[in-house]
C-alpha cells in the first residue's frame, strides 16, 4: 500500500466519503462482494427476513494518528458472543433512522455521546448470518470522549491504528464451512485480538472506498 494512503488525513477521509448517503431502506443489502462467491440458496438465506441494524465505525484522532475503536462482545450475548465488533445493534421502533440506531447503541455500549460524533459517511447495508442488515455509519469521535463500557454487552474496548486496518498486508485469508458450503473469510490479528467476519468485511469495504 502506498505510504500516502497510510498517512491519509481525517479531512481526506471525509472528502472520499462525502458522496455516500444514509440508505433510504436499511434492508436494501449490498450483495456486491457476496453473490458472486456463494451459492444462490445461501444468498437467499442471507437476505430473507432481515432485521435492520446500525453500527458506528468510530475513528478517533489521537496525536495526529487515526485510530478505530472496537469492542469485544460479552460471551453471554445471543448473537456474535465473544467476537470483535463495532458498537451497534438492532434498530428500535423509537429510532428516527439507522444513524440514530448506531449512535444510540454506541452511547449505550461504550459511552460515546451522540454530539461527540461527526458523521463522515456511510457504507451500504451488509447482511449477517444472524439475520441482520447492518448499516455501518462512519464517524469521527472527539478525542475527549469518556469510555464507559457496558459490561452486560461489552467485555472490553480497544483501539487499532487505522493505518494497520487499511493495509491489505495485514489481512489473513482463509475459508470456513457454513451450512455445508466453503466461504472465504478475512481476518486481522492485532494485539491478541481476532477481527473477522462482518466486522473485517466492513473494514475492507471502507478501505476500498478510501482507495478510490
Amino acid at each position: 500500500m502506498p505510504d500516502s494512503l497510510k498517512a491519509i488525513s481525517a479531512a481526506e477521509i471525509r472528502r472520499r466519503l462525502s458522496g455516500t448517503r444514509m440508505p433510504e431502506d436499511p434492508l436494501a443489502v449490498d450483495m456486491t462482494d457476496i453473490s458472486d462467491r456463494m451459492p444462490a440458496s445461501m444468498v437467499r438465506g442471507l437476505t430473507s427476513n432481515l432485521r435492520p441494524a446500525g453500527v458506528l465505525i468510530p475513528i478517533i484522532e489521537r496525536q495526529e494518528t487515526l485510530r478505530v475503536l472496537l469492542t469485544e462482545r460479552s460471551a453471554n450475548l445471543r448473537h456474535h458472543a465473544g467476537q470483535v465488533s463495532f458498537p451497534g445493534g438492532g434498530m428500535e421502533a423509537h429510532d428516527a433512522d439507522i444513524t440514530a440506531t448506531a449512535l444510540r447503541e454506541a452511547h449505550e455500549e461504550v459511552g460515546i455521546e451522540p454530539h461527540e460524533v461527526d458523521i463522515a459517511g456511510f457504507l451500504l447495508p451488509t447482511p449477517t448470518v444472524t439475520g441482520f442488515a447492518v448499516t455501518p455509519v462512519v464517524g469521527f469521535v472527539r478525542e475527549t470522549f469518556s469510555l464507559r463500557v457496558d459490561p452486560v454487552e461489552v467485555e472490553a474496548a480497544f483501539e487499532v491504528p487505522l493505518d494497520f486496518l487499511m493495509d491489505h498486508r495485514n489481512e489473513e485469508h482463509s475459508e470456513r464451512d457454513f451450512q455445508g458450503t466453503t466461504v472465504p473469510v478475512v481476518t486481522f490479528h492485532y494485539d491478541g485480538h481476532r477481527i473477522w467476519g462482518a466486522t473485517a468485511s466492513m473494514l475492507v469495504t471502507l478501505r476500498r472506498i478510501i482507495n478510490q
